[in-house]
Order: structure tokens, then C-alpha cells, then sequence
């Protein structure tokens, strides 16, 4: 079997080892490349944000509120909660007639301070105060209350399983990942929304076929990513950096719990993965070692290196260790 893991070394002694399951898929669901158990059922979190912003565009509460490419990428995105960031959704709420009060997210420590790589070219974090308002998934909230705005449905509730924007979220997702609605399972996310659970293969497949269809509405989608990918995280996250790093070659969204989605856009590749433990940081190395081997040339990108090579430090911030990947994805012949 095919093994892929995130390694901690402190000084040359082995100090903790991440196991990583991969699939790399075709839209026709064809495993591309696979690690680990590239069937590994797996809970989307955060990563499953691209499908639930496909319903307000499908079913026109887009056009009908005239939602910008800028509040695309923000329900797609798990923001830094920057005040730039939170004031494009305060004013995309208030446009739909709601206030901070109907977002069923709670507030929560900005991911700049928990999830950001900083180097010395990073920007010090300039958060708005912690509010529901800027929770990371205040956009991915404002987009399924535009929705339910626009269909007239109840605006109370719109978060939780049954009701008809999740209903509609489900039979999207269900096209993109290639399984039945009964077979997706759901849960409760950090934000309070639903979440979904599925093989990592499908949620491959999911990603390949967002960056390969040209209808509009994916095609919205992953122009509003790639084109603002500051929205989609900010300064010192990875699905930024690789973005810009590569513009419109790559499409990257991270999920809680060590779970990443991307996609190889001009190869129409869809990657899902999963750090068996949840690291967080192994989780950025993982994804980097993946799109290496797949041919590109993420070692010429210094954007990135921050990434691939994290790292380890003491108190002091002096540099004790580092980690990094080892093992290989193997390619379907």
C-alpha cells in the first residue's frame, strides 16, 4: 500500500508521525493517484464550501441580490476574519434585508492567529472583534440566507438538516461528488451549519468536476476563488498563498480536522486528503507533497516554502526541528 505521512523530527530524533490518506480523481470518478486509504469516509468540514455556495448561484438568488464575485469568494471561503473581509459581508447582509442577528454562527478566535504560517513578509493580524459576524464562516452563512431570502423560505433554521436550504445544498452536492443523497452523510459543523461526510474518492470527484464543467455556475465559482483567493483565507494561509502562487492553475480549500480539498484546474484532477490525526500543519505539508508528485513545480514557488518544510521551534523561536513529508501517492495505470 501506497504511504504518505507528515514527519516531526526535533533535531535528527523522529518525533511524531502523521499518517495521510489521499485520492486524486477524474470528474468521471476515475482514481487518478491514491495513498493511505483513498476510500477513507471522511467529514468535509470547511472544505465542502464550494458546493453550498453552488445553490445561490444555480437558483438565481445571486443575480436576484446582485451578489458580486467578491461575496462569491467569501461564501466559499474560511476568512481570517480581517475587517476588510467582515465589512464585504456585513454589507452583502444588509443588502438582503438581514442583520448579524439571523447568522446562526457563533464567534470564535480568528484563523490568523490559529491556523496562519507567519513569515517575515506577513502582515501583522488586524481581526474585528470576535462576533458572529466575523466567525470564518460568516460569508458561507450570508450566501445560505440569500438563498433562503430569495426562495422564500424561512429565514429561522436555514443552518440545520431539513430544512430546504440544506435540502437543496444535499441534491447539488450529491451531483458533484457522484453519490446518492441518502449515501452523503451529515453532522453538525463548528459554524452550527450542516457538514457532510463522504469517501475521500467522491470528494475528489466533487472538485475535478467543479473545475471542469462549464456551466456557469462552477465556472462562477472557481473564477471567484482564483481571482480573490485574499477572500477565500488571507495573508499566511495556505489556500491563499497557493493560489496566487499558481493563478488559475490551482483551486485549494481547507477543512477543519486535517482535511483539505483542491483541484489541478487546467488537468481537471480533483484532490481530497486527510491527516488520520487532524494535524493542521501536516495537513499543509500533505497537500504540497500531493501537488508535487502530481508534476508541479511547487518548489519554484518561494511563496510557498514556508509550507513545505515546516519548521519546529522552541520558546525562543529558535529553530529545534522541522516537518516534512515522506512516502509517495501511487498513479492508476
Amino acid at each position: 500500500m501506497p504511504s504518505l505521512r507528515i514527519v516531526s523530527f526535533r533535531d535528527s530524533l523522529v518525533e511524531s508521525t502523521n499518517a495521510v490518506s489521499v485520492a486524486v480523481s477524474h470528474p468521471d470518478g476515475a482514481i487518478h493517484a491514491w495513498a493511505g486509504d483513498p476510500r477513507r469516509h471522511t467529514i468535509l468540514r470547511s472544505a465542502a464550501k464550494p458546493f453550498q455556495a453552488l445553490p445561490l448561484l444555480l437558483d438565481g438568488a445571486a443575480d436576484a441580490f446582485d451578489v458580486t464575485d467578491e461575496e462569491v469568494a467569501l461564501a466559499c471561503a474560511s476568512h481570517n476574519s480581517d475587517r476588510s473581509q467582515v465589512a464585504l459581508v456585513a454589507h452583502w447582509l444588509e443588502r438582503i434585508g438581514l442583520a448579524e442577528v439571523h447568522l446562526a454562527c457563533g464567534p470564535h478566535a480568528p484563523l490568523s492567529r490559529d491556523l496562519s504560517i507567519r513569515g517575515p513578509d506577513t502582515p501583522k493580524p488586524d481581526p474585528a472583534p470576535r462576533s458572529a459576524l466575523a466567525s470564518n464562516c460568516s460569508g458561507k452563512h450570508t450566501g445560505m440566507l440569500t438563498l433562503a431570502q430569495h426562495a422564500g423560505w424561512p429565514v429561522e433554521g436555514y443552518n440545520r438538516e431539513g430544512h430546504e436550504v440544506q435540502r437543496r445544498i444535499v441534491e447539488v452536492l450529491a451531483e458533484y461528488v457522484g453519490l446518492p443523497p441518502r449515501e452523503i452523510g451529515c453532522a453538525v459543523d463548528g459554524c452550527a451549519a450542516v457538514t457532510f461526510a463522504m469517501p475521500l474518492t467522491a470528494m475528489a470527484t466533487g472538485f475535478a468536476r467543479l473545475v471542469s464543467r462549464h456551466e456557469e455556475a462552477p465556472a462562477r465559482i472557481v473564477r471567484a476563488m482564483t481571482a480573490r483567493p485574499d477572500l477565500v483565507a488571507g495573508h499566511g494561509r495556505l489556500c491563499t498563498d497557493l493560489m496566487q502562487a499558481f493563478p488559475g492553475r490551482i483551486l485549494a480549500k481547507v477543512g477543519a480536522d486535517g482535511v483539505y480539498g483542491a483541484a489541478v484546474i487546467d488537468r481537471g484532477l480533483g484532490i481530497a486528503l486527510k491527516v488520520e490525526d487532524g494535524n493542521w500543519r501536516a495537513c499543509n505539508v500533505a497537500l504540497l507533497a500531493v501537488l508535487e508528485q502530481l508534476g508541479l513545480p511547487v518548489s519554484d514557488a518561494s511563496l510557498l516554502d514556508r509550507y513545505r518544510i515546516l519548521p519546529v521551534l522552541n520558546t525562543r523561536r529558535e529553530q529545534v526541528g522541522v516537518m516534512r513529508a515522506e512516502g509517495e501517492i501511487a498513479f492508476v495505470r
